[in-house]
């Protein structure tokens, strides 16, 4: 009989942050163009086995110590003045939080960011 193989499950956590930006590459008379902010929200997608102790992928509190810091340097900050962040699209705002937090989460499967409840997008790491 062949042995059982572990579960591989999907852990999901969810961060709000309120942050100012403007997106500098399109025209002024663009909504995006000129100052505006947005509370966002941010996903983080951790794959890997149930630990058979624990009953868990991972402890949420032990992922809300490596997420916090990060998202203290964006919440109520004007985000083209983040370093990295120049221009600071959804798109780039993914990856930013995905190349800060994937060397601190090796299960790391997505980062989806939130403009609002309509808007986002969903970054799953660099094309192999």
């Amino acid at each position: 009989m062949p042995e059982a193989r572990p579960a591989l499950l999907e852990l999901r956590r969810r961060y709000r942050f309120a942050a100012a930006r403007r997106l500098p590459r399109l025209p002024e008379s663009h909504p995006c163009g000129r100052l505006h902010g947005h509370d966002f929200q941010v996903e983080l997608g951790i794959q890997g086995p149930l630990e058979p102790t624990s009953g868990w992928i991972m402890d949420y509190a032990a992922l809300d110590q490596i997420v916090r810091p990060l998202l203290e340097q964006l919440e109520h900050h004007y985000l083209n003045e983040v370093p990295g962040l120049e221009n600071p699209t959804s798109e780039y705002l993914a990856c930013w939080l995905w190349e800060r937090l994937a060397p601190h989460l090796p299960g790391l499967v997505s980062v989806t960011l939130w403009e609002d409840e309509a808007a986002g997008c969903c970054y799953r790491g660099p094309a192999l």
